[in-house]
């Protein structure tokens, strides 16, 4: 018996670090996704295999540890936690291909979390909806990350676009018959999203009376950037994300390479442009209904791009016996 499952990576649109004070947040689900493959391993052993990231090595149930020579590891962290929820510890081989750029505020190991779940949960014949699957999956990046929004996690299971309300009470998958064109921009230079948000959380205790009106006001941003994505509306879309770039600026989170993908995107055509992610490093996103080509060029001159669209699909599962 073998399962495949995958998942979508997501991408911030509006609203990152604001989140983390209870204010609304948009994502969308990008059409780039992490495959995990199960099957047997007649050894007893849990071996894995992320192949794109020359990542291998045995997750050892009994004491919770991971044996492995791969210098960059972490990801296998996640893949532990998550086999825990839904297997009993007898042997599997899991292959995984990420496909999504790691460490650049993309989702890429909730994509995985999410499909290492809805796959060894499938192998084992439990049956999981979605919403355990983002329950599940939340709970594993909080007990890697130890603080971890149900966004990231929620979108790669769901799809779509998910609107987050304020104080995380629901999640809302947003109803839309248009596309959302979009260019990733990304670097290698990745930033510390624990460091990051906590240098945001330093200077609202030095600062609270100019960071939180800027907390509040990306809050405003992200409601008034709701009603134009339903309304379709191109030109207000690209003016909110390139205001939500500048009070992202504001709080620090920032680069010059980053900076300098934003302000070559929107000179090559896009509508508006802004990081996405926890910043320092990592990716911006650049929305654009025209040219989308063209600013594709000018980002891989500089950095590194990739053309994206929604994913309406959230998590998939295809099991061969």
């Amino acid at each position: 018996m073998q399962v495949i499952a995958s998942a979508p990576a997501k991408a911030i649109l509006f609203g990152e670090h604001a989140v983390v004070y209870g204010k609304p947040a948009i994502a969308m689900a990008l059409n780039k996704r992490a495959y995990v493959k199960v099957s047997e391993n007649v050894d007893n052993k849990i071996y894995v295999d992320i192949r794109d990231l020359d990542i291998t090595g045995y997750l050892d149930f009994k004491n919770n540890s991971i044996k492995s020579d791969s210098p960059k590891k972490g990801i296998l962290k996640y893949i532990l936690s998550s086999i825990k929820k839904v297997h009993d510890g007898s042997g599997l081989n899991i292959c995984i291909d990420v496909n999504i750029p790691i460490g650049g505020g993309l989702g890429s190991s909730a994509a995985v979390t999410v499909a290492t779940i809805a796959a060894v949960s499938a192998y084992n014949k439990i049956e999981l909806d979605e919403s355990e699957i983002a329950k599940y999956a939340h709970e594993v990046e909080l007990e890697v990350q130890k603080s971890a929004s149900p966004l990231d996690t929620t979108v790669s299971t769901y799809g779509g676009l998910i609107y987050l309300e304020t104080d995380a009470e629901d999640i809302i998958q947003l109803e839309i018959d248009h596309d959302i064109p979009v260019v990733i921009g990304y670097t290698y230079t990745r930033g510390d999203t624990g460091k990051l948000v906590a240098g945001v959380r330093i200077r609202r205790d030095i600062y609270p009376e100019i960071i939180n009106p800027i907390i509040d006001l990306i809050g405003s941003v992200v409601e008034e950037a709701k009603e134009a994505i339903l309304n379709d509306d191109k030109k207000r879309i690209g003016e909110l994300m390139n205001i939500n770039h500048g009070l992202l600026d504001t709080l620090g989170v920032n680069t010059k390479e980053l900076s300098n993908m934003v302000y070559t995107a929107r000179n090559t055509g896009a509508f508006g442009s802004k990081i996405t992610g926890a910043g320092g490093g990592g990716s911006i996103i650049a929305y654009c209904p025209e040219g989308i080509e063209k600013i594709i060029v000018s980002l891989k001159e500089i950095e590194n791009a990739l053309k994206a669209d929604i994913s309406k699909e959230g998590v998939k599962i295809k099991v061969y016996n």
